[in-house]
């Protein structure tokens, strides 16, 4: 499913997750680290690949649609965990 946010919110949750969150990440959805990392505004394209996301120029760093939410859903879910 498309998601839009703004660039320095999908920065501010990578920066909240907890470590390890992205080598899990990258387990779970079986990619690199590094196409994790691009996911979350990362240029890393040597060593991880492109991951549908587009991005705008406005406020707020700018807008970021991503072509497949399932990334960011997760790393919700990882947040949720660690609140409890």
């Amino acid at each position: 499913m498309t998601k839009k946010i703004t660039f320095n919110e999908l920065r501010k949750i990578k920066d909240s997750l907890p470590d390890g969150s992205i080598r899990q990440l990258a387990s779970e959805f079986e990619v690199e680290v590094e196409t994790v990392r691009n996911y979350f505004g990362g240029a890393n394209y040597t060593n991880g690949k492109t991951v549908g996301i587009h991005m705008e120029p406005g406020p707020d760093g700018g807008i970021v649609l991503l072509d497949d939410s399932a990334i960011l859903d997760r790393a919700y879910e990882i947040l949720e965990e660690q609140a409890h």
